[in-house]
């Protein structure tokens, strides 16, 4: 019986102690040690036993854990990551509230920087993909510029005849004479071209050679300004307003600019002939001439440049009924009498 009683005694006396034991843990604070906190409360009742004042919990602390003693200083650039693990990660301490109320302006601010960065960035990609414009020839390029307010002339009051065949067709000599009997002013694109390269302080003489000895088409812009001027100094000096263009336009940019700076043309007259009628030609008249291109390698080539860009002006101006085609290959007679039978009602 005795020994029954003691038995439940000493239970009772172990359950009272767990339940103190617990009723104290719940007042640790987070992360302290059952043992640490055991002994700061033991040390607490002690100076109270003593009657001192309560020590602060600070040192309280650091004299159980034995942490009293004196640290050095904090380096001033705290590492980066610590036993636990990184700092920030699991198992840091987290920083109080109001450090981070602090922060949060350098975040905005650092955002708000992002963004507008990121817009910048945008605008620059977006003009990139802009489609490219090609800037308009100026002097700059060596070329003069071309009016864009609309010819400079009437074709009611400047009648213009386009005169276009291959080389040596013999388009001059029909413009000598259609100049003789009906009063045309005969203007040849290329004895244009030729004066101003042997002019002197010409601005495209060495352009305007490079390209005739190269059998290519001189730049439109040039050959245009030079018919514009020849036809303003006979309008004004002699009074002249019907004209023979002789060798232009080569090239369809050339036939529409003109017309667009120009004048609109009242037809084309266009002589067909053989190539090898007109090699022979070339090359006799190569024997006096003195023409730089009035070699075999420059015929050809010329040939070749008439056939790929000449042509599709004489077919385009053929399509709107505005083409007098004429048999180069007779005689220089026989091509005269063809033309005038075939334009007579048009010189009137």
């Amino acid at each position: 019986m005795n020994a029954s009683f003691r038995s439940t005694s000493r239970s009772l006396q172990r359950a009272t102690k767990s339940l103190h034991s617990l009723s104290k843990a719940r007042q640790m604070p987070r992360g302290t040690n059952l043992r640490t906190f055991r002994e700061t409360q033991s040390f607490q009742s002690n100076i109270r036993l003593s009657g001192a004042t309560a020590a602060p919990k600070s040192f309280v602390r650091n004299y159980v854990t034995g942490q009293d003693q004196q640290r050095p200083p904090k380096p001033s650039n705290p590492p980066t990551t610590s036993a636990s693990g990184p700092i920030g990660g699991p198992g840091a301490p987290r920083p109080p509230k109001d450090d981070k109320l602090k922060a949060w302006p350098f975040v905005l601010i650092f955002a708000i920087g992002a963004v507008a960065f990121a817009a910048v960035l945008d605008k620059k990609q977006e003009r990139t993909k802009m489609p490219v414009v090609p800037a308009a020839k100026s002097d700059s390029d060596g070329l003069p510029r071309l009016r864009d307010d609309g010819p400079i002339f009437d074709p009611k009051d400047i009648k213009v005849i386009f005169v276009l065949g291959g080389p040596g067709v013999g388009k001059g000599t029909q413009c000598a004479r259609l100049v003789k009997d009906y009063g045309f002013v005969h203007l040849s694109a290329g004895d244009l071209l030729r004066e101003e390269q042997s002019r002197e302080g010409t601005d495209y003489g060495e352009l305007i050679k490079t390209y005739i000895r190269e059998g290519k088409i001189v730049p439109m812009e040039v050959t245009i300004v030079l018919l514009e001027n020849a036809m303003k100094r006979n309008i004004e000096q002699n009074k002249k307003s019907k004209f023979l263009i002789d060798g232009f336009p080569r090239q369809m940019d050339q036939a529409l600019k003109f017309e667009e700076v120009v004048v609109p043309s009242q037809f084309t007259l266009f002589f067909d002939c053989d190539e090898d009628t007109m090699t022979k030609r070339l090359l006799e008249r190569g024997k006096t001439s003195g023409r730089s291109d009035d070699n075999m390698d420059s015929i050809l080539k010329r040939f070749r440049t008439f056939k790929e860009t000449s042509m599709p002006v004489v077919n385009y101006f053929e399509s709107q009924k505005k083409v007098v085609k004429v048999d180069g290959g007779k005689s220089i007679d026989a091509v005269y009498k063809d033309v005038v039978s075939y334009i007579a009602d048009r010189l009137k």
